[in-house]
């Protein structure tokens, strides 16, 4: 993506200081930016994918705003697990060099879909379920991934409501919508972009 301005250490700085990014989505980068402090400085918190989650998100949300922007990288979030090194294979996926990281863009390109599953179904799934509708379309893991994300973040927010926490109840219930968002798009996404190919083939 360019941006006409130079590129800073930490990429959500550049997205910070583009002059297309609007404030609402200045605000929502930040935290990536401050996130990226601490990832692009600790092998620990190398991401697997290239670009990575917090790269992945950034564009995201200044490409498509921020409430679009949340939901792609809820999606993202939940595939980056330990499961995505066997998916990416089931692919063919690419690999980045020298780092290996796998290559997942935000724009796929390859729009060759293998399955017959539907990707409205998949998504109304994961509206009634969330989680279901990436069961439904071939990937049972990045599912139950899904639907602990969502579980999690919403026990956070009824606990902390019971609790009369009314500022982290609202934090926690705007962090299980993004999710629940998420595993609409990715349930979406997952059926109709990330299918098998030829488990024989090489890798491109």
């Amino acid at each position: 993506m360019n941006l006409g301005i130079s590129q800073d250490k930490y990429p959500a700085d550049t997205l910070l200081r583009s002059p297309t990014s609007s404030i609402l989505e200045k605000a929502t980068i930040l935290p990536i930016s401050a996130w990226q402090r601490l990832s692009y400085n600790s092998v620990l918190l190398s991401c697997q994918f290239y670009p990575s989650c917090s790269n992945y998100g950034g564009l995201a949300i200044s490409e498509h705003g921020p409430f679009v922007g949340l939901a792609i990288t809820a999606d993202r979030i939940v595939r980056c697990s330990p499961f995505a090194l066997e998916y990416h294979y089931d692919m063919n996926g690419e690999f980045h060099y020298p780092d290996y990281r796998l290559i997942d863009p935000l724009q796929i390109t390859n729009t060759k879909n293998n399955s017959t599953k539907s990707s409205l179904i998949a998504a109304g799934l994961s509206m009634i379920l969330p989680g279901s509708g990436r069961i439904y379309a071939g990937r049972f893991r990045d599912g139950l991934m899904g639907m602990w994300m969502v579980a999690i973040s919403g026990t956070a927010a009824y606990s902390s409501f019971q609790e009369k926490k009314i500022i982290k109840g609202n934090l926690f219930s705007v962090i299980t919508l993004i999710f629940y968002s998420g595993e609409i798009y990715g349930a979406y996404r997952t059926a109709k972009y990330y299918q098998h190919t030829n488990a024989n083939s090489d890798l491109n």
